[in-house]
């Protein structure tokens, strides 16, 4: 047997964009029922799973497994924000469980 959080306590929801967002990319809210890529520092609500042809299919919680910048995360309970591509720690985030740190591949497994 091996560790694995996939599945754990997965939602998604469904949201209108204005263009096609690729799968796993973090996104915010920007109005009513829409959401767009996140900018370096903004706070996410979610990842797209699927964005194309005026909706995307966003996971708001769960286990997730994203790309990091910058010093790694610290597993237990770390503050993070989107890089624009990823996410990376900072002290203006929300606060997440960190599970899991790969080092070599840069990746940051946690429980939003």
């Amino acid at each position: 047997m091996s560790v694995s959080f996939n599945g754990f306590n997965r939602n998604t929801a469904t949201f209108r964009i204005t263009e096609d967002i690729e799968a796993g990319t973090a996104v915010k809210i920007t109005e009513s029922a829409q959401v767009e890529p996140c900018a370096d520092g903004d706070v996410f609500c979610g990842f797209v799973e699927n964005g194309e042809g005026g909706y995307a299919a966003v996971q708001l919680s769960g286990a997730v497994t994203a790309v990091y910048s910058g010093s790694a995360p610290e597993t237990g309970y770390a503050k993070l924000v989107s890089d624009g591509n990823g996410v990376k720690a900072s002290e203006n985030g929300r606060e997440y469980l960190v599970v899991a740190v790969d080092e070599t591949a840069s990746t940051v497994t946690f429980i939003m």
